[in-house]
């Protein structure tokens, strides 16, 4: 599926450019957005290559990752990276993940951006289950995912190391039917 452009009222979700490099190293780059994320802040030129790969990956066949630039409607500015990777160990599922820019932190984004993501993959995707890994640490995140209508799952013990530390996953799902219920309730 190509290009994907899914939207709600102060959101949009669409592929990425070249041109949204610096952008995104304002998110990627930052030490604040990056706390409680798998990495450590990029440089410029390691954003520039996940860009990149990422434009490239969005015309692969069969396409097996959506990454995109989460853009705030009212003025066009990119303020996040989200994506949605399917696994090719489960069948009909994928992983979400998802970062805002700090200066959008708790405007309620993040929620409409898993719910952009979740839509994607149920809607257009027809997928069966779904599921995102938080830090420990990250209770907005907890807050944002239970808040999109998923539930906390399990703990992937020691699953990431950051800075020489391994550091547990917190894992949240949801299925196909439980967004179906979700929407709805939404609608209503």
């Amino acid at each position: 599926m190509y290009p994907v452009s899914r939207h709600v009222q102060r959101l949009e979700l669409r592929e990425f450019t070249t041109d949204d490099t610096d952008a995104v190293y304002a998110i990627y780059g930052s030490r604040e957005a990056t706390e409680h994320l798998s990495f450590e802040p990029r440089s410029h030129d390691e954003v520039g290559q996940i860009l990149e790969r990422s434009i490239a990956s969005a015309t692969a066949e069969p396409r097996t990752e959506y990454a995109l630039a989460v853009i705030e409607r009212d003025g066009g500015e990119l303020i996040g990276f989200a994506r949605l990777a399917t696994d090719p160990h489960q069948q009909r599922a994928a992983t979400i993940g998802f970062a805002l820019r700090p200066d959008r932190w708790g405007a309620g984004y993040g929620v409409e951006t898993v719910r952009l993501l979740l839509g994607l993959g149920f809607n257009d995707l027809n997928l069966h289950r779904i599921w995102g890994a938080r830090s420990p640490l990250n209770t907005a995140s907890a807050k944002t995912m239970l808040t999109a209508g998923m539930s906390q799952d399990y703990t992937i013990r020691e699953h990431i190391q950051k800075n020489g530390v391994w550091r547990d996953s917190v894992v949240h799902t949801i299925l196909e039917r439980e967004w179906s219920e979700h929407s709805l309730a939404d609608q209503a």
